[in-house]
């Protein structure tokens, strides 16, 4: 949650050549940190957080505010977290100082707000906070752009004095501004046009794309899951987000600095999973000429996400077991007790109920990873809104990698993609996109640039249409062949049309047609 700076910063005030210097490392330092959250799956709240906080030390202001204009409802909002039991900070466009340097892109810089006739008292009415001084600076990537926010700063202090601020003050916050909007140009949290004011708010949490009220009950679960280290388990179809949602626990926690390790229990080797979970001692088997740690240990201070957590081997669920109950474990081929500080996050496509009623997982693990429990839904559940704001979003992320013009997606093809059922949920939806994004050449993405496989109609088998009264596994199988017939005997080109990787397309076929997994099929996962 936003939390505005408040009091007087250490390090601001006087004009001095070692506080000067002080003052630019800080600057400088700021649009760092900034850079380095574009990446991750942070919590907005979070990154708008950390914007105000350095800037109010950077200008030796009491306070600093980022306003974004919000697309679509044209009023300005000081936080973009969704959930509904939390209050936004939002004002009329229109209103007050950061209303107006919204509505004209000019910068605003005063010495005595309360001489100024824009200047709007209600928020200091609200708080108790009294403002003086002003300097408020557009937001947007360049000087004619449209505005995106506001970047304001109350109340600067010179040797715990009150304060106004200068020309250099007002060039460095000119420029600052411009940095944060084209940071946010790299984020979720963007314009849905370039050429319309504001940005579009997508969703709380950076690199996912979802509003919905289907996905409202994820984002407050995770938020929650997030401010404790409980163990989670996250369930949901293949290609639902089940990694990322995974990070996005990481990242916001208390331990977001520290390592986030995967292990991906579909590829580990039954006779080695041990050994990369827990690490091996040398001489503990045949080629093992050193010690190596394993990802419980890589892990250390940060979050151990165990990916398909269904599929672990059944002779290391007891030992897993032992290590969730009181974090100690001992490398193979060692004695030692170990102890390691991770938190532990889960996910799985699995039925595991089902896992456990046929002894396959154990009940004690079972119920040891399900302390939080959340569910993702599938992309068909989420409504077309939402197919097309992925569509969107999705289009933007590749043409700029791949330096295409800007995408329009035709009615045509949101139509097609509204129709579909997306058994690959927003993994097919990407990949579908992507390679849409790859073919056209002038930015406008048609029909005939989406995968062959048609939208409009279900994959059939020999059998034709999948019957009723199979199991899921039965079904998803039965599924997965008629997809490989329709890509002549292709697993690659299957796995890419369901959207999902090549070996999870072989796994889901074993059992029904056995296929040979040789070499190329474990080296060509899509």
């Amino acid at each position: 949650m936003m939390a505005l700076p408040h009091g007087p910063r250490p390090g601001g005030g006087a004009r001095d050549t070692l506080q000067g210097a002080d003052t630019m490392s800080s600057r400088l330092s700021l649009l760092v940190d900034l850079a380095s959250l574009l990446s991750r799956e942070v919590d907005f709240d979070a990154l708008l957080r950390v914007a105000c906080e350095r800037v109010a030390v950077a200008l030796s202001a009491e306070r600093a505010t980022i306003w974004l204009i919000d697309a679509e409802r044209g009023d300005l909002v000081a936080r973009v977290a969704l959930l509904p039991e939390l209050s936004s900070m939002r004002q009329p466009i229109d209103r007050g100082i950061a209303g107006y340097v919204a509505r004209t892109g000019e910068t605003v810089r005063i010495d005595d707000a309360s001489r100024d006739p824009r200047f709007d008292p209600s928020h200091d009415r609200e708080t108790g906070f009294v403002t003086r001084s002003m300097l408020v600076v557009p937001i947007r990537e360049e000087p004619l752009s449209p505005v995106r926010g506001v970047l304001q700063i109350l109340n600067g202090i010179a040797e715990d004095a009150p304060a106004s601020f200068d020309e250099e003050d007002e060039r460095y916050l000119v420029a600052l501004s411009m940095q944060i909007a084209r940071a946010l140009a790299f984020t979720t949290l963007r314009a849905g046009r370039v050429e319309d004011p504001g940005v579009v708010l997508r969703g709380p949490f950076n690199r996912i794309v979802g509003r919905g009220p289907e996905l409202g009950h994820v984002y407050e679960r995770v938020a929650r899951a997030a401010e404790t280290d409980a163990t989670v388990l996250l369930r949901g179809e293949t290609g639902t987000g089940k990694g990322i949602f995974a990070r996005a626990i990481h990242v916001n926690s208390g331990r977001g600095a520290m390592p986030f390790v995967t292990v991906d229990c579909t590829t580990l080797p039954s006779q080695l999973v041990e050994s990369e979970i827990f690490g091996h001692e040398r001489g503990a088997f045949t080629g093992a000429d050193r010690r190596v740690p394993g990802r419980v240990e890589l892990a250390e201070g940060g979050t151990l996400f165990l990916d398909e957590i269904g599929d672990l081997p059944g002779e290391i669920q007891g030992k897993f077991l032992r290590f969730l109950q009181d974090r100690s474990f001992e490398r193979v081929g060692g004695r030692a007790t170990l102890h390691a500080n991770v938190r532990v996050v889960c996910a799985t496509h699995q039925d595991l109920e089902r896992a456990v009623a046929q002894g396959k997982f154990r009940e004690d693990l079972y119920y040891r990873i399900r302390v939080v429990e959340i569910t993702l839904p599938p992309l068909r559940r989420r409504g077309p809104g939402e197919i097309d704001a992925l569509a969107r979003h999705f289009a933007d992320v590749y043409a700029a990698r791949y330096r295409r013009p800007l995408p329009v997606l035709s009615d045509a093809v949101l139509e097609t993609l509204r129709r579909h059922t997306w058994p690959g949920n927003v993994r097919e939806l990407e990949h579908w996109i992507e390679s849409a994004v790859v073919l056209n050449a002038d930015g406008v993405i048609r029909a005939e640039h989406l995968p062959e496989v048609r939208a409009d109609r279900p994959a059939r088998g020999d059998a034709g249409v999948v019957p009723l009264g199979l199991t899921m596994d039965q079904a998803m199988r039965m599924y997965m062949e008629a997809a490989v017939a329709a890509a002549g005997g292709n697993k690659t080109l299957a796995a890419k049309r369901l959207g999902v990787g090549r070996n999870t397309l072989l796994r889901g076929l074993r059992g029904a047609c056995a296929p040979e997994v040789d070499a190329k099929d474990r080296d060509d996962d899509a």
